[in-house]
């Protein structure tokens, strides 16, 4: 059969790329189930749009002279219900993935998609050929202890493909035997947290090598925010990674509070594995957390570039008060321009990105999200790096309305 050398794109109005790469790895970010000219093939059928999600990732990463098996972490946000659980999505994903092991697949449960008849988007990190290099694995069968199934198919809850190293994001649902809904978010966080050392551990890692930390929970005010973010802290040294957490639709199917996953890279030298050294950049205006934390904004290694997800925060503070409180427009230009000055002092700029990530509490308004868009193009110098355009129904609090992080090349 012809290869379809046809890609696709997002339904937006701006130069964007679908796939880019960044050292040694290669970035797909919102590969929805769209044709070349950006509409949806089957709206609002979840099956149909995750086959074509897939082959939408498999089509951007060919530009990078990719194929799926280069796959080591795939995704999915993806509105989660009693008909559609977390397991039925990672069967059909690992079911459209030909490769076993398998790549790490992260679900993040999503309320809403940013565009109509929109059920399922994917963001994928790719390897180029490292099945065929040193790679070790953690698998394990999916158990969620609130999900009723028989099905428990057998996934990737952590690959290392050389140096880089993924992990499946987790609740405590995930890692707590017989788990009821009976922990409180601080002790939800610490359970996921030694879950994840664990899983590090067991391909030769740890928190500390940590690139990324990237985590959702239910919330709307610092109040419920700080427990889970000083249980998670307390697993890391300084400096610690770069972090995005996110207030999150998670949904009460598995009564849990917080989901958690990691991006980490170890090297391997004369036999034995070593941290990775890294450049740290912090300049003076970008804000700091409102709780005393041991991440990160921007670390550089190998030549990429790490974000921490920038919020429209007051400069020069630790404040955690929002400037321009509701706007989005006004607080993502805030927020870009936090990202250039952690890009300035290693000489790069925004147009370096090869991924971005956005998080942006949805209005009503199309208009004002095609605004958002062509901002964050303008700040990229008129070519979107591949985006993942996520919303959701509230921020960390009302005065919030964005947070963008994203890899940039070294």
């Amino acid at each position: 059969m012809a290869e379809n050398t046809l890609t696709w794109s997002l339904p937006i109005d701006v130069t964007h790329e679908v796939s880019a790469s960044a050292a040694s790895l290669s970035f797909v970010g919102g590969a929805g189930d769209f044709d070349e000219e950006g509409q949806i093939r089957n709206p609002d059928d979840l099956k149909c749009q995750l086959a074509g999600s897939i082959k939408n990732v498999e089509t951007a990463l060919r530009q990078e002279n990719c194929t799926l098996a280069d796959v080591i972490r795939i995704k999915a946000f993806v509105n989660l219900s009693v008909q559609v659980h977390e397991v039925s999505v990672v069967e059909m994903l690992l079911a459209s993935l030909p490769n076993r092991p398998a790549p790490v697949i992260s679900i993040v449960p999503v309320a809403i998609q940013p565009f109509a008849g929109q059920k399922i988007q994917l963001q994928a990190i790719a390897k180029r050929g490292w099945r065929d290099e040193a790679h070790r694995v953690e698998e394990c069968e999916l158990k969620i202890s609130s999900v009723n199934t028989q099905a428990t198919p057998v996934v990737t809850t952590a690959l290392r493909a050389g140096e880089v190293i993924a992990t499946a994001n987790r609740t405590a649902a995930h890692c707590v035997e017989a788990y009821s809904g009976d922990l409180d978010g601080g002790a939800q966080s610490h359970a996921i947290m030694s879950s994840l050392n664990a899983s590090l551990k067991a391909v030769g890692a740890s928190l500390q090598d940590a690139v990324k930390l990237e985590g959702y929970y239910q919330g709307t005010t610092r109040a419920q925010w700080t427990p889970l973010a000083r249980a998670r802290a307390s697993y890391f040294a300084e400096p610690g990674p770069p972090a995005t957490v996110i207030p999150c639709h998670l949904g009460d199917l598995d009564q849990t509070m917080t989901r958690v996953g990691i991006l980490a890279m170890r090297e391997q030298r004369n036999s034995y594995d070593k941290y990775i050294p890294r450049e740290d950049a912090w300049p003076e205006r970008v804000w700091d957390w409102p709780a005393e934390l041991p991440y990160r904004q921007a670390q550089k290694l190998r030549d990429m570039i790490w974000l921490g997800g920038q919020v429209p925060a007051q400069p020069f503070s630790n404040t955690g008060k929002r400037v321009h409180p509701g706007q989005l427009l006004p607080q993502a230009r805030l927020t870009m321009s936090y990202i250039s000055d952690l890009l300035r002092p290693f000489g790069r700029h925004p147009s370096d990105l090869k991924l971005l990530v956005c998080y942006y509490r949805k209005l009503p308004e199309c208009a004002e999200t095609d605004a958002l868009v062509q901002l964050l193009s303008d700040y990229c110098g008129g070519v979107l790096p591949p985006l993942s355009l996520i919303p959701v129904d509230h921020m960390q609090d009302a005065d919030s309305t964005i947070e963008i992080w994203g890899v940039a090349q070294g």
